[in-house]
């Protein structure tokens, strides 16, 4: 959990996504997360949270359904969305913020 603090807690934006191996929209997520960092690069950190393996960490922020991806700057929420996005609106979301 301090690790997961420290990452979020960064200059740069950390989108967190939160997945579950048995989710079918998480599959679908998966491939287009991996081309917004190809496109970002260093502008952002991509973190992975499996809610099965992290189910206190999914608690704390009141994960409900899987994919729920959360955008952190400077330690602090900025964005939240459940479901699969296009990854043109992800990079959107992530520069607007």
């Amino acid at each position: 959990m301090s690790k997961f603090s420290e990452i979020i807690n960064q200059d740069q934006p950390v989108l967190v996504d939160f997945f579950a191996d048995w989710c079918g929209p998480c599959k679908m997520l998966s491939p287009i997360l991996k081309q917004v960092k190809d496109k970002l690069g260093d502008g952002i950190t991509i973190l992975k949270i499996d809610v099965d393996k992290n189910q206190a960490l999914a608690s704390k922020y009141q994960v409900r359904g899987v994919p729920t991806m959360l955008l952190f700057k400077n330690g602090e929420q900025v964005w939240r969305q459940s479901g699969v996005l296009q990854e043109s609106e992800i990079i959107n979301v992530i520069n607007t913020h």
